[in-house]
């Protein structure tokens, strides 16, 4: 049998503090909102996450009060929804900024400069991982592959890409941020506050349709394996050491049969070239 954390909390003589209750108003509008989203679902239970981004979208974290709240409606224990309110790092537990930075420091992005952007950005606002600068606006935090390892090194603002960054243009962008100063993401959709992204990603209109190509769309680099999938030639990408000036010669133009390396192109094997099809396995000692 299910013990809620109350329950648990009682027998060891350490009742649990209620949350507190949601304004009158607010509740409501809430609760016309979770109906939306739980009768999307055959079972109740499966709209949890959903949720879980609709009270996030109410504060800007997830608190105490919107867990009970997520219980309440889909009749679970509030331990049952904190611990999948823990499990998740896309739930925020603590208040934090309009904007989420997100600097990638995975191998890729790390390599190409994402580790020293991280380190800059850090002394620039004076905070460290996953704190909020004083003025609320911006919470800066490392983040994991976000599958943009062709615009490396790449910082996400509340999950919209701002790709080939610099430390230089990091501190920038974080600027304009907390100056209310425009600013576009390299593709993908405009920029709007982390409340607002916690509603889209709770199913609801994204009030940005329509509008996503102003941001720009996926360039060349995110097409180079296409191309060289299918034969077709693409110039080499130079990255220089940090420090050292770029060279000024023309880039490198290959021939439409050039391939950057035997790896690019695809090869007769075979599998793909029955005219030559592989012999048996060499026995060993053969």
């Amino acid at each position: 049998m299910t013990t809620s954390s109350s329950e648990r909390g009682v027998s060891l003589g350490m009742p649990e503090l209620p949350a507190p209750a949601y304004p009158d108003d607010v509740r409501a509008r809430l609760e016309t909102d979770a109906r939306e989203v739980i009768a999307r679902y055959p079972d109740s239970r499966s709209a949890l996450l959903p949720l879980l981004h609709l009270v996030q979208s109410e504060e800007g974290h997830v608190t105490r009060t919107g867990m009970r709240f997520c219980a309440d409606m889909l009749g679970l224990t509030t331990a049952e929804v904190t611990a999948v309110a823990t499990f998740y790092t896309m739930y925020r537990r603590r208040p934090s900024g309009d904007y989420q930075v997100g600097v990638c420091t995975n191998t890729l992005c790390a390599v190409m400069g994402g580790d020293a952007i991280f380190e800059e950005l850090q002394e620039h606002l004076g905070v460290g991982n996953g704190e909020t600068t004083d003025d609320g606006k911006v919470t800066l935090e490392h983040i994991e592959c976000n599958a943009a390892c062709d615009f490396a090194p790449v910082v996400m603002v509340n999950w919209e890409f701002f790709d080939n960054q610099t430390p230089g243009s990091a501190k920038r962008l974080v600027d304009d941020l907390r100056a209310g100063r425009p600013v576009t993401p390299t593709r993908g959709a405009p920029l709007c506050t982390f409340k607002e992204t916690a509603r889209v990603l709770a199913g609801f209109p994204d009030e940005r349709d329509g509008a996503v190509e102003s941001g720009g769309s996926a360039g060349h680099a995110s097409l180079v394996g296409l191309k060289l999938a299918k034969g077709e030639a693409a110039p080499a990408r130079v990255v220089h050491p940090r420090g050292e000036a770029a060279r000024t010669e023309a880039p490198h133009d290959p021939s439409p049969t050039e391939h950057l390396s035997s790896h690019d192109a695809p090869q007769d094997t075979s599998a793909s070239d029955p005219a030559h099809p592989a012999g048996p396995a060499a026995e060993e000692g053969e």
